[in-house]
């Protein structure tokens, strides 16, 4: 895979900063949001690190031995599958159960900012990618163009939302060349929402079922976007984690483990910038639609947390008139932007999650 040379040179001195700043950091932290909302809310996910080195595509995934597993590293297995559109290297990882082959397969689609290790947190049981590799999935993660490990673009608007949609395109069809089979699950965060939904129009046949989690369903607010990148920062990377009165964040909703963890990874991962496209889409009028639910065929599960900033709820609410058969609407109450890392909130997302995904009967529906 390509790098960039001052990438490499970086690796090193960046990974030593970031552990020493989780050092000093981690009992006193406490970060403050932007007063601007509209400018942050493609950070849906959040990643990091300048250094795209490939951290997470060891054999065995590293657990902690001391916390709550969902799965330990002797048993799961990651391997990076070689992938290129248009000229570029694309990051493609599956992580299953060791010595299985997984008869079910999801792909996991980032947001705006940062990129797909977002879904991986290495903490307790709060990794999505590890509690679905334990229910039988072959879990795949994708970087878009210009994101996290992906390789780098020279124009930050050129991956747009119509553009990821492509990508995620060529993700599949490798995804179904490699396993044999004809369709999968395809799972969208935020601005993910947006562009797996394109992908699940154009490419009905190649859905299973569709998950739209904290959907942009329209506009999050005209906000001139004109810089091909984004300025990536730690404080930015901790924006959407829910705060108190006075500023800080709330510690009954995340954990600073998890916060820390969090941060760091974005800094790693995600480094200083990452492509302005699609923030340069969502940044509309919410006037403006970016999802048409009424074209997806797929049967969809909308799963959201009732206090999410970036949601349109009026047309959340009614989502479900213009989805079809055997799709599914879930708020969770209390539940904010990243309500799948919330300490509260996360086991019900997952519970939710999968008891949509195991719906045989919705799946027969989907085949006839």
């Amino acid at each position: 895979m390509k790098m960039k040379i001052k990438k490499k040179i970086k690796t090193k001195i960046k990974t030593v900063v970031c552990l020493l700043l989780c050092v000093m950091i981690l009992p006193v932290i406490s970060v403050h949001a932007g007063s601007d909302k509209t400018d942050k809310t493609s950070d849906d996910s959040v990643n990091a690190g300048t250094d795209k080195t490939d951290n997470r595509s060891d054999d065995s995934i590293h657990t902690d031995t001391d916390k709550t597993e969902t799965v330990s590293d002797d048993v799961l297995s990651r391997a990076v599958v070689p992938l290129e559109r248009n000229g570029i290297d694309l990051y493609l990882t599956r992580t299953m159960l060791s010595g299985t082959e997984p008869q079910k397969q999801i792909l996991l689609i980032h947001g705006v900012t940062y990129s797909s290790h977002e879904f991986d947190i290495d903490y307790e049981d709060y990794s999505l990618v590890r509690k679905l590799a334990q229910e039988g999935y072959g879990v795949w993660l994708l970087d878009i163009a210009g994101f996290g490990q992906s390789e780098e673009v020279k124009d930050g608007f050129m991956p747009d939302s119509d553009y990821a949609a492509e990508d995620i395109h060529a993700a599949v069809e490798k995804i179904i060349h490699e396993t044999g089979q004809e369709k999968i699950d395809v799972l969208g965060w935020s601005w993910g929402t947006v562009t797996v939904s394109r992908f699940a129009v154009r490419y009905p046949e190649l859905v299973d079922r569709l998950v739209l989690y904290a959907p942009i369903l329209t506009g999050i607010g005209e906000y001139a976007i004109t810089e091909p990148f984004h300025h990536n920062t730690w404080e930015h990377a901790a924006d959407d984690f829910q705060r108190n009165e006075d500023g800080s964040i709330n510690e009954e909703i995340t954990d600073p483990v998890i916060r820390e963890l969090w941060c760091s990874s974005c800094w790693h991962f995600d480094g200083e910038s990452s492509p302005n496209g699609g923030r340069r889409d969502v940044c509309v009028d919410s006037s403006v639609d970016l999802i048409d639910l009424s074209k997806i065929r797929t049967p969809t599960l909308v799963i959201c947390g009732d206090q999410d900033p970036y949601l349109n709820y009026d047309k959340v609410n009614a989502c479900l008139d213009s989805l079809p058969e055997g799709s599914s609407l879930e708020v969770i109450s209390g539940g904010a932007h990243m309500v799948f890392v919330e300490k509260p909130f996360y086991h019900d997302f997952q519970d939710r999650l999968l008891e949509f995904l195991n719906d045989d009967a919705g799946a027969m529906d989907n085949a006839a």
